[in-house]
């Protein structure tokens, strides 16, 4: 399948990339003759469980009990909230429908001691006195009917601005901006030192031209009124090119403050708006303050099999009615494989997790240990995985009847597990088979080619079904609804970027919306996949260059034993070292590219120089700052090791088959024996490598 614009710009641009090599080198470790076989013949085959920081297995924890006593006394700060999307009905009145959601907020916040504002709050006969008051009334007036507040008496002036009078009392001058505003939704008001001016708010004039005055003013209260967390919801609209321009507007002029989404129910599709939760000041805050902040985390394990970590997320963030952003977990797994993994979820209690949970099991997702938790994950933040695989249909390379099959992958195991492996990133990082890899779009946006890096991502494989379809036809039309429409739903991380690039269109400023629809662990996915295959190439040569002893110049733990993407510093070694031979192999580290790393001091750190300048980033600082996208770079161990490992040879008896259920639901059967392995891998260790050392052979 043949797209002009990726003739045009896509592969003009991919085959820039020096040295795109195969994604494994071909170099071992180990000297065994190695064998074939097959993995992943169905998703129980391999199963993937984490590791947490604690060295537990997620599936073996009891969060319940514990979090349960270590919360009891923080239950106000975790009590489930209502739900995110409330109706804006048209029966209740303005004023009433105000105060209902302060009123709300008040009763949610009642052990913060805040109340609902009483009337006199927005009484401006009280706060401005009689004359002001009135003068305010003639502008608002003249406003509506003349549309430039050309009213000329004393304390106004002919520009479409009225002054209010200088207030000196800073507590004074809020109650002020809040009455006002509370009064005329219409009206922006500014302090200039001590006077307050009000004009006409150019942000309600545009939107009320979108939708009702009426709900334009119940909208800007509701934004006055700063609630973080409540929402509004607009009257159904069954015109959806006029809810796409509603909500271009909103996030136009209103991103930073606001989130929006369409929702459909019985009534018909409305637009909902969500006030962002406020960002965390840098100043530090009274820990009773800290305690008592209204966020809602709760932790959960999760069981998924045959899906992509993102794809779990989005069936899972439609369903509870958040964003993919509000998950967050310690890594990503493989998607055909049955898999254990923490997350987190921000904005939904246990209770209302514990009820939806029966929903996801259809789509192949088991939610289990729920509990209430205090903060969201980090990536990285997890000990590392348990295997527990299957490699089926074993034969010797060459394919003939070996006698002595069983000796050869005994040997090949503990070979393995004597010397260890290379740490290679495994295919999974780059994307299997595709013709346009992870790290080929990561390249792109380290250079700031948003553009350049949709099109790579958006780039068809050959094989002829609807994603590719849909890929082809935004790459040809550039057509992003239509696009959209074709995508089926369980591309997630695609339906996501075009909807943005409907939303805000495929020019520069859409690309980088796009990237940004995106969770940030998986925008970051691509610039990190670009730096591992730099990585892998760097461990070859390493290995090729300066043999199986560490030498001068090399980089190597400062402290003895470290577990990868543990924050330890690095220790340069010097030639009475390496003549010595104080260090050995398995404690050298190479970097991963980024802005705060060392590089090694022999030829390596001339190779890295050399690499990096061939795609163009030999001066660059790998800060991208238009995706909010900084990689400041790691080390990773040169070798890995298989910890507690185990293995069978299962061997078929005479009349018996050993059998293997295939993805799509078919049992097949096979007389060649099979290898069980179990084994725990450090995090960001891969079991294919692993596989590849031992059989001697790409998976």
């Amino acid at each position: 399948m043949t797209c002009a614009l990726c003739v045009y710009f896509g592969y003009h641009f991919l085959f820039r990339m020096a040295g795109h090599s195969p994604v494994l080198p071909s170099s071992f470790l180990s000297d065994n003759e190695g064998f074939i076989g097959t993995i992943k013949n169905c998703t129980q085959d391999f199963v993937v469980t984490e590791i947490n920081m604690n060295g537990q297995l997620v599936t073996k924890t009891n969060h319940e009990l514990s979090l349960c006593q270590l919360h009891e006394d923080n239950e106000i700060c975790h009590k489930p909230k209502r739900s995110r999307i409330e109706e804006n009905t048209t029966s209740t009145p303005p004023s009433e429908k105000a105060t209902a959601i302060r009123g709300g907020t008040a009763q949610d916040k009642d052990d913060d001691n805040v109340g609902t504002p009483s009337s006199e709050c927005f009484n401006l006969g009280l706060i401005l006195g009689p004359s002001v008051s009135e003068q305010l009334d003639l502008f608002t007036t003249a406003l509506k009917v003349e549309g430039s507040g050309r009213v000329h008496e004393d304390g106004k002036t002919a520009t479409g601005h009225l002054s209010l009078g200088s207030f000196s009392d800073k507590t004074q001058r809020a109650c002020v901006h809040r009455a006002v505003r509370y009064n005329y939704p219409f009206l922006m008001t500014v302090t200039n030192q001590e006077e307050i001016v009000v004009k006409e708010n150019p942000d309600f004039k545009k939107l009320s031209s979108l939708v009702s005055e009426e709900e334009c003013e119940d909208f800007f209260r509701f934004l006055d009124a700063k609630v973080s967390g409540t929402t509004f919801t607009f009257k159904p609209d069954a015109s959806k090119e006029h809810r796409t321009s509603v909500h271009h507007f909103l996030m136009g002029r209103l991103g930073k403050l606001v989130e929006t989404k369409s929702f459909t129910n019985e009534n018909g599709s409305a637009i909902t708006v969500r006030l962002r939760e406020r960002r965390r000041s840098n100043k530090k805050r009274p820990a009773a303050d800290a305690d008592c902040e209204d966020v809602t985390y709760t932790g959960f394990v999760l069981r998924k099999e045959n899906l992509e970590t993102l794809e779990a997320i989005s069936y899972m963030a439609a369903a509870l009615c958040v964003l993919p952003s509000d998950f967050s977990y310690a890594g990503t797994k493989d998607k055909r494989a049955v898999t254990f993994q923490n997350m987190v979820v921000k904005k939904v209690s246990p209770q209302q997790l514990k009820e939806k949970a029966s929903e996801f099991e259809p789509r192949g997702m088991r939610l289990s240990h729920i509990h209430a938790v205090s903060e969201p994950l980090h990536l990285g933040r997890l000990q590392g995985n348990h295997f527990d695989l299957v490699v089926r249909d074993l034969k010797c390379h060459d394919n003939s009847c070996h006698s002595d099959l069983g000796t050869l992958v005994n040997k090949a195991v503990e070979n393995t597990k004597l010397r260890g492996f290379v740490n290679y990133f495994g295919p999974q990082r780059f994307g299997r088979a595709q013709r346009v890899q992870a790290d080929q779009v990561g390249l792109a946006q380290r250079v700031q080619a948003d553009q350049a890096a949709i099109k790579l991502f958006f780039t068809p494989d050959d094989e002829d079904d609807l994603p590719n379809k849909a890929k082809c036809h935004f790459l040809n039309t550039g057509n992003a609804k239509e696009a959209l429409a074709l995508m089926p739903g369980y591309k997630a991380r695609e339906r996501l970027m075009l909807r943005a690039l409907h939303r805000y269109g495929t020019g520069p400023e859409g690309s980088a919306h796009a990237w940004l629809s995106l969770p940030h662990a998986m925008r970051a996915f691509y610039p990190h996949a670009y730096c591992s295959r730099v990585w892998n190439q760097a461990a070859a040569h390493r290995l090729q260059a300066l043999g199986p002893k560490p030498t001068q110049g090399d980089l190597v733990w400062a402290a003895p034993g470290p577990r990868a993407g543990e924050d330890l510093q690095v220790h340069l070694v010097t030639a009475a070292e390496a003549e010595e031979g104080v260090f050995s192999l398995e404690q050298v580290v190479l970097p991963m590219p980024g802005n705060t790393v060392r590089y090694p001091e022999n030829l390596m750190g001339a190779w890295y120089q050399d690499r990096l300048a061939c795609d163009g980033l030999g001066s660059c600082r790998f800060r991208v700052p238009s995706l909010k996208l900084n990689v400041p770079g790691c080390y990773r161990p040169l070798l890995a090791r298989a910890h507690n490992l185990t293995h069978t040879i299962l061997t078929p008896h005479p009349g018996q088959d050993t059998h293997g259920i295939s993805s799509d639901g078919q049992t097949g059967k096979t007389h060649t024996p099979s290898l069980s392995l179990s084994f725990d891998l450090d995090a960001s260790c891969y079991a294919t490598v692993f596989l590849r050392e031992v059989m001697r052979c790409d998976l």
